[in-house]
């Protein structure tokens, strides 16, 4: 009759093995797959900064489409174009996690509830022969369930909408994922950001539908209050005072 103890002592290194083996295979093919990770990422975030400006790719050209588009760095202390970083290679989100490359945000200011700003944002120009054609500017804050990632682009006026996209959130879907929804986001293309020539932002989500004819209301999402309120609320803070208004208005009259 064999050994109980042995028995159990089999069992347990057989577990041993297999959870090392595993361990092995799982951790090989995470960095075997990591560039290609990467890639996917990069590539992702380029769809979505053309699909905020309204460019299509075609027959999957997406580096033929992307060629369009200049990266610039904005220094959102003073509103300016820099160089103090590169560009290439800079990341806002890593940025926002330095506390020597951030600045941390007061209650008062923090209405899109990220706590902490990279000190300087990559902005992306569509120019053509006349100028800038379209801008189109990162944008995140809180909705409901998490931090709500995307872009949002205007016109070469610096005021008229010509799309919005998010890329990344974990908001519920049919409620606050209805920000995925192409029907919802069809409604942000015409609309203003500012009113009256100032640079407060006049733009956001009212509950139900949006009286007609508003040129700064869109509907909010049915059933999803909360992620309504905090898509307004980062729209508002991108694109007022402690974002990239002030960048904006001196873009406008050619100080940037």
């Amino acid at each position: 009759m064999p050994n109980l103890k042995d028995s159990v002592s089999r069992t347990v290194l057989v577990a041993l093995v297999l959870c090392v083996v595993c361990s092995v295979i799982v951790s090989a093919a995470a960095v075997m797959l990591r560039d290609k990770q990467q890639a996917n990422a990069i590539n992702e975030k380029k769809m979505n900064i053309l699909a905020a400006a309204g460019i299509e790719v075609i027959d999957g050209n997406l580096d033929v489409a992307f060629a369009t588009i200049t990266p610039k760095l904005v220094d959102m202390r003073t509103g300016l174009f820099s160089t103090a970083e590169d560009v290439a290679t800079y990341d806002m989100r890593k940025a926002a996690k330095d506390p020597a490359r951030a600045r941390a945000l007061t209650g008062e200011q923090d209405i899109a509830s990220i706590r902490k700003q990279s000190l300087y944002s990559t902005v992306y120009l569509v120019e053509g022969d006349q100028g800038i054609e379209r801008i189109i500017l990162p944008i995140h804050g809180y909705g409901l369930w998490s931090t709500l990632y995307g872009f949002i682009a205007l016109e070469s006026d610096l005021n008229t909408v010509s799309g919005l996209g998010f890329y990344e959130h974990s908001e519920t879907p049919g409620l606050g994922g209805e920000v995925d929804n192409p029907k919802w986001k069809a409604l942000w293309p015409g609309k203003k950001v500012y009113a009256d020539g100032s640079y407060e932002p006049a733009i956001g989500l009212i509950k139900g539908k949006a009286p007609k004819g508003d040129m700064h209301k869109v509907d909010g999402l049915a059933g999803a209050t909360l992620t309504s309120n905090g898509v307004t609320n980062l729209v508002k803070f991108w694109l007022g005072k402690n974002g990239f208004s002030p960048f904006l208005a001196k873009l406008k009259v050619g100080e940037a």
